[in-house]
Protein backbone atom coordinates (compact mmCIF):
# COMPACT_ATOMS: atom_id res chain seq x y z
CA UNK A 1 0.00 0.00 0.00
CA UNK A 2 1.33 3.44 -0.99
CA UNK A 3 0.31 6.60 0.89
CA UNK A 4 0.82 10.10 -0.46
CA UNK A 5 -0.36 13.57 0.60
CA UNK A 6 -1.21 15.95 -2.24
CA UNK A 7 0.97 19.06 -2.21
CA UNK A 8 -0.22 22.60 -2.92
CA UNK A 9 1.47 22.67 -6.35
CA UNK A 10 -0.42 19.52 -7.36
CA UNK A 11 -3.89 20.83 -6.47
CA UNK A 12 -6.29 21.08 -9.37
CA UNK A 13 -4.86 18.10 -11.21
CA UNK A 14 -7.31 15.41 -12.25
CA UNK A 15 -6.88 12.04 -10.56
CA UNK A 16 -6.09 9.97 -13.67
CA UNK A 17 -3.56 12.51 -14.95
CA UNK A 18 -1.87 12.69 -11.57
CA UNK A 19 -1.59 8.90 -11.43
CA UNK A 20 -0.19 8.81 -14.97
CA UNK A 21 2.52 11.28 -13.90
CA UNK A 22 3.12 9.35 -10.68
CA UNK A 23 3.44 6.04 -12.53
CA UNK A 24 4.62 6.86 -16.06
CA UNK A 25 5.38 3.23 -16.91
CA UNK A 26 1.76 2.12 -16.52
CA UNK A 27 -0.58 2.25 -19.55
CA UNK A 28 -3.43 4.72 -19.15
CA UNK A 29 -5.93 1.87 -19.47
CA UNK A 30 -4.41 0.14 -16.47
CA UNK A 31 -4.65 3.34 -14.45
CA UNK A 32 -8.35 3.64 -15.31
CA UNK A 33 -8.79 0.01 -14.26
CA UNK A 34 -7.12 0.69 -10.88
CA UNK A 35 -9.51 3.58 -10.27
CA UNK A 36 -12.59 1.58 -11.33
CA UNK A 37 -11.60 -1.42 -9.18
CA UNK A 38 -11.21 0.66 -6.02
CA UNK A 39 -7.43 0.31 -5.83
CA UNK A 40 -7.18 4.10 -5.57
CA UNK A 41 -8.82 6.05 -2.76
CA UNK A 42 -8.75 9.72 -1.81
CA UNK A 43 -9.45 10.57 1.83
CA UNK A 44 -10.64 7.00 2.29
CA UNK A 45 -13.19 7.13 -0.53
CA UNK A 46 -13.36 6.00 -4.13
CA UNK A 47 -13.31 8.82 -6.67
CA UNK A 48 -13.93 8.95 -10.40
CA UNK A 49 -11.05 9.49 -12.79
CA UNK A 50 -11.83 13.21 -13.26
CA UNK A 51 -11.80 14.09 -9.57
CA UNK A 52 -9.75 17.28 -9.04
CA UNK A 53 -7.19 16.77 -6.31
CA UNK A 54 -6.81 19.41 -3.59
CA UNK A 55 -3.88 20.25 -1.34
CA UNK A 56 -3.92 17.99 1.71
CA UNK A 57 -5.87 15.14 0.07
CA UNK A 58 -4.67 11.76 1.30
CA UNK A 59 -4.10 9.41 -1.63
CA UNK A 60 -3.85 5.67 -1.07
CA UNK A 61 -2.79 3.19 -3.76
CA UNK A 62 -3.48 -0.45 -3.06
CA UNK A 63 -0.44 -1.82 -4.89
CA UNK A 64 2.71 -3.64 -3.77
CA UNK A 65 5.76 -1.46 -3.17
CA UNK A 66 7.86 -3.34 -5.73
CA UNK A 67 5.15 -2.93 -8.38
CA UNK A 68 4.89 0.77 -7.55
CA UNK A 69 8.66 1.28 -7.85
CA UNK A 70 8.67 -0.42 -11.25
CA UNK A 71 5.75 1.72 -12.44
CA UNK A 72 7.40 4.96 -11.27
CA UNK A 73 11.01 4.37 -12.41
CA UNK A 74 12.51 7.44 -14.02
CA UNK A 75 11.11 10.11 -11.72
CA UNK A 76 13.75 12.66 -10.80
CA UNK A 77 13.57 15.94 -8.96
CA UNK A 78 15.43 18.66 -10.77
CA UNK A 79 18.27 20.48 -9.03
CA UNK A 80 19.11 24.05 -9.91
CA UNK A 81 22.74 24.39 -8.88
CA UNK A 82 24.35 27.11 -10.99
CA UNK A 83 21.07 28.27 -12.57
CA UNK A 84 20.47 32.03 -12.38
CA UNK A 85 17.48 32.69 -10.11
CA UNK A 86 17.24 36.43 -10.80
CA UNK A 87 13.61 37.09 -11.79
CA UNK A 88 11.75 40.41 -11.96
CA UNK A 89 8.60 39.42 -10.07
CA UNK A 90 5.70 41.84 -10.55
CA UNK A 91 3.21 39.84 -8.46
CA UNK A 92 3.19 36.54 -6.60
CA UNK A 93 0.84 34.54 -4.42
CA UNK A 94 0.49 30.84 -3.62
CA UNK A 95 -0.83 29.98 -7.09
CA UNK A 96 0.18 32.71 -9.54
CA UNK A 97 3.44 34.45 -10.43
CA UNK A 98 3.63 37.42 -12.82
CA UNK A 99 7.14 38.11 -14.12
CA UNK A 100 8.69 40.74 -16.36
CA UNK A 101 10.77 39.07 -19.09
CA UNK A 102 13.78 41.07 -20.28
CA UNK A 103 14.73 41.60 -23.91
CA UNK A 104 17.06 38.93 -25.29
CA UNK A 105 15.88 36.03 -23.12
CA UNK A 106 13.95 33.00 -24.31
CA UNK A 107 10.79 32.08 -22.46
CA UNK A 108 11.52 28.36 -22.86
CA UNK A 109 14.66 26.41 -23.79
CA UNK A 110 15.39 25.64 -27.42
CA UNK A 111 18.25 23.87 -29.20
CA UNK A 112 20.49 26.94 -28.93
CA UNK A 113 19.82 27.87 -25.31
CA UNK A 114 18.95 25.16 -22.81
CA UNK A 115 19.84 26.77 -19.49
CA UNK A 116 19.39 30.53 -19.01
CA UNK A 117 15.75 30.89 -19.97
CA UNK A 118 12.89 32.57 -18.17
CA UNK A 119 11.16 29.37 -17.06
CA UNK A 120 14.45 27.89 -15.81
CA UNK A 121 15.05 31.04 -13.77
CA UNK A 122 11.51 30.80 -12.35
CA UNK A 123 12.13 27.17 -11.35
CA UNK A 124 15.47 28.09 -9.75
CA UNK A 125 13.83 31.01 -7.92
CA UNK A 126 11.11 28.75 -6.52
CA UNK A 127 13.57 25.98 -5.70
CA UNK A 128 15.65 28.36 -3.59
CA UNK A 129 12.48 29.42 -1.75
CA UNK A 130 11.63 25.78 -1.04
CA UNK A 131 8.45 25.97 -3.12
CA UNK A 132 9.39 23.54 -5.88
CA UNK A 133 8.16 20.69 -3.73
CA UNK A 134 6.59 18.29 -6.20
CA UNK A 135 8.41 16.12 -8.75
CA UNK A 136 5.03 15.57 -10.45
CA UNK A 137 4.15 19.15 -11.34
CA UNK A 138 6.47 21.86 -12.61
CA UNK A 139 5.25 25.47 -12.67
CA UNK A 140 4.80 26.60 -16.26
CA UNK A 141 4.12 29.71 -18.30
CA UNK A 142 0.66 30.26 -19.76
CA UNK A 143 1.87 32.72 -22.41
CA UNK A 144 5.10 32.96 -24.35
CA UNK A 145 7.01 35.98 -25.66
CA UNK A 146 9.61 36.04 -28.43
CA UNK A 147 13.25 36.36 -27.39
CA UNK A 148 13.37 40.09 -28.20
CA UNK A 149 9.90 40.91 -26.88
CA UNK A 150 9.87 42.02 -23.25
CA UNK A 151 7.15 42.19 -20.66
CA UNK A 152 4.55 40.23 -18.74
CA UNK A 153 4.62 36.44 -18.59
CA UNK A 154 2.09 34.57 -16.43
CA UNK A 155 3.25 31.50 -14.51
CA UNK A 156 0.91 28.94 -13.01
CA UNK A 157 2.50 27.76 -9.76
CA UNK A 158 -0.16 25.06 -9.33
CA UNK A 159 -1.83 22.73 -11.81
CA UNK A 160 -5.20 24.33 -11.09
CA UNK A 161 -4.01 27.88 -11.77
CA UNK A 162 -2.14 26.86 -14.93
CA UNK A 163 -5.31 25.20 -16.22
CA UNK A 164 -7.34 28.33 -15.39
CA UNK A 165 -4.88 30.63 -17.16
CA UNK A 166 -4.87 28.42 -20.25
CA UNK A 167 -8.68 28.37 -20.29
CA UNK A 168 -8.85 32.18 -20.13
CA UNK A 169 -6.39 32.47 -22.99
CA UNK A 170 -8.12 29.88 -25.17
CA UNK A 171 -11.50 31.54 -24.65
CA UNK A 172 -10.05 35.04 -25.31
CA UNK A 173 -11.24 36.19 -21.88
CA UNK A 174 -7.93 37.81 -20.94
CA UNK A 175 -7.05 41.35 -22.09
CA UNK A 176 -3.45 41.65 -23.31
CA UNK A 177 -1.89 45.01 -24.22
CA UNK A 178 1.48 45.77 -25.81
CA UNK A 179 3.46 48.92 -26.48
CA UNK A 180 5.59 49.32 -29.58
CA UNK A 181 7.21 51.94 -31.79
CA UNK A 182 6.30 51.71 -35.47
CA UNK A 183 7.67 53.42 -38.55
CA UNK A 184 5.65 56.26 -40.05
CA UNK A 185 2.96 58.58 -38.71
CA UNK A 186 0.05 56.58 -37.37
CA UNK A 187 -2.94 58.35 -35.84
CA UNK A 188 -6.15 57.45 -34.04
CA UNK A 189 -7.36 53.91 -33.51
CA UNK A 190 -7.79 50.97 -35.82
CA UNK A 191 -8.09 47.24 -36.29
CA UNK A 192 -6.23 44.72 -38.46
CA UNK A 193 -7.97 41.42 -39.20
CA UNK A 194 -5.90 39.83 -41.96
CA UNK A 195 -5.72 36.03 -41.78
CA UNK A 196 -2.24 34.68 -41.12
CA UNK A 197 -0.28 31.75 -42.48
CA UNK A 198 2.86 30.41 -40.85
CA UNK A 199 6.08 29.19 -42.53
CA UNK A 200 7.96 27.21 -39.87
CA UNK A 201 11.06 26.72 -42.04
CA UNK A 202 11.71 30.45 -42.31
CA UNK A 203 10.16 31.23 -38.90
CA UNK A 204 7.95 33.85 -40.52
CA UNK A 205 4.25 34.69 -40.47
CA UNK A 206 2.48 36.61 -43.21
CA UNK A 207 -0.97 37.89 -44.06
CA UNK A 208 -2.54 35.31 -46.33
CA UNK A 209 -4.26 35.86 -49.63
CA UNK A 210 -8.00 35.16 -49.71
CA UNK A 211 -8.73 31.44 -49.81
CA UNK A 212 -5.29 30.32 -48.60
CA UNK A 213 -5.47 26.90 -46.98
CA UNK A 214 -4.43 26.62 -43.33
CA UNK A 215 -4.68 30.40 -42.85
CA UNK A 216 -5.82 31.32 -39.35
CA UNK A 217 -7.99 34.25 -38.31
CA UNK A 218 -6.23 37.01 -36.38
CA UNK A 219 -7.38 40.29 -34.87
CA UNK A 220 -5.18 43.16 -33.70
CA UNK A 221 -6.53 46.44 -32.32
CA UNK A 222 -4.37 49.52 -31.86
CA UNK A 223 -4.46 52.99 -30.37
CA UNK A 224 -1.87 55.65 -31.17
CA UNK A 225 -0.38 57.05 -27.97
CA UNK A 226 1.90 59.65 -29.55
CA UNK A 227 3.06 60.54 -33.06
CA UNK A 228 6.42 62.08 -33.99
CA UNK A 229 7.90 63.16 -37.30
CA UNK A 230 8.62 59.68 -38.64
CA UNK A 231 7.59 57.23 -35.90
CA UNK A 232 4.62 56.52 -33.66
CA UNK A 233 4.21 55.03 -30.20
CA UNK A 234 1.29 52.61 -30.30
CA UNK A 235 -0.65 50.59 -27.75
CA UNK A 236 -1.90 47.28 -29.12
CA UNK A 237 -4.62 45.00 -27.82
CA UNK A 238 -3.99 41.46 -28.96
CA UNK A 239 -7.36 39.78 -29.46
CA UNK A 240 -6.03 36.53 -30.92
CA UNK A 241 -2.55 35.27 -30.18
CA UNK A 242 -0.88 34.00 -33.35
CA UNK A 243 2.89 33.71 -33.61
CA UNK A 244 4.41 37.04 -34.77
CA UNK A 245 0.88 38.41 -35.23
CA UNK A 246 1.66 42.02 -34.28
CA UNK A 247 4.82 42.12 -36.37
CA UNK A 248 3.20 40.71 -39.52
CA UNK A 249 -0.01 42.77 -39.19
CA UNK A 250 1.86 46.06 -38.86
CA UNK A 251 4.13 45.21 -41.77
CA UNK A 252 0.96 44.52 -43.77
CA UNK A 253 -0.47 48.02 -43.13
CA UNK A 254 2.85 49.70 -43.96
CA UNK A 255 3.99 50.48 -40.42
CA UNK A 256 6.66 47.91 -39.57
CA UNK A 257 7.96 47.90 -36.03
CA UNK A 258 11.08 50.00 -35.58
CA UNK A 259 14.16 47.79 -35.85
CA UNK A 260 12.18 44.71 -36.92
CA UNK A 261 14.35 43.75 -39.88
CA UNK A 262 12.64 40.37 -40.36
CA UNK A 263 9.31 42.10 -40.96
CA UNK A 264 10.34 45.08 -43.08
CA UNK A 265 11.59 47.42 -40.36
CA UNK A 266 14.84 49.40 -40.56
CA UNK A 267 17.71 49.32 -38.11
CA UNK A 268 17.75 52.30 -35.75
CA UNK A 269 21.22 52.92 -34.34
CA UNK A 270 22.07 49.76 -32.41
CA UNK A 271 18.47 48.53 -32.51
CA UNK A 272 18.12 45.63 -34.95
CA UNK A 273 15.09 43.87 -33.46
CA UNK A 274 11.47 44.73 -32.74
CA UNK A 275 10.77 47.13 -29.88
CA UNK A 276 7.75 45.34 -28.49
CA UNK A 277 6.72 45.21 -24.84
CA UNK A 278 3.84 43.27 -23.24
CA UNK A 279 3.03 45.99 -20.75
CA UNK A 280 -0.45 45.28 -19.34
CA UNK A 281 -2.70 42.27 -18.70
CA UNK A 282 -6.21 42.27 -17.22
CA UNK A 283 -7.53 38.93 -15.96
CA UNK A 284 -11.26 38.05 -16.08
CA UNK A 285 -11.32 38.10 -12.27
CA UNK A 286 -10.46 41.82 -12.36
CA UNK A 287 -6.80 41.66 -11.43
CA UNK A 288 -4.57 43.92 -13.53
CA UNK A 289 -0.79 43.80 -13.91
CA UNK A 290 1.61 46.28 -15.54
CA UNK A 291 5.27 46.06 -16.47
CA UNK A 292 7.29 49.28 -16.92
CA UNK A 293 8.95 49.91 -20.26
CA UNK A 294 12.52 48.59 -20.44
CA UNK A 295 15.14 51.35 -20.25
CA UNK A 296 16.36 50.71 -23.82
CA UNK A 297 12.88 51.19 -25.30
CA UNK A 298 12.18 54.26 -23.16
CA UNK A 299 15.46 55.85 -24.32
CA UNK A 300 14.55 55.34 -27.98
CA UNK A 301 11.09 56.81 -27.37
CA UNK A 302 12.63 59.92 -25.81
CA UNK A 303 15.09 60.32 -28.70
CA UNK A 304 12.17 60.21 -31.14
CA UNK A 305 10.11 62.72 -29.13
CA UNK A 306 7.74 59.96 -28.17
CA UNK A 307 8.46 60.18 -24.44
CA UNK A 308 5.69 58.68 -22.37
CA UNK A 309 4.72 58.41 -18.72
CA UNK A 310 3.41 54.87 -19.21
Amino acid sequence: MINRTIKAAESGKRLHRFLRTLMPNLPLGQIYKMIDNGKVKVNGKRKNQNYELAAGDELVLYVEEDAYKEASIGQKKAKYVGVNANVDVLYEDAELMVVNKPVGMLTHPDQADQKDTLINRVHAYMYRKGELDSPLFMPATANRLDRNTSGIVLVGKTAGMLHQLNQWIQKHEMQKYYLTIVEGRLTGEGEVTGELVRDEKSNRTKVAAAGTEQAKSAETRYRTVQTGNSYSLVEIELISGRTHQIRSHFQHIGHSLLGDIKYGGKRFGDVNHQLLHAWRIVLPDGREFKAPLPASMREVAVRLDLGTSL
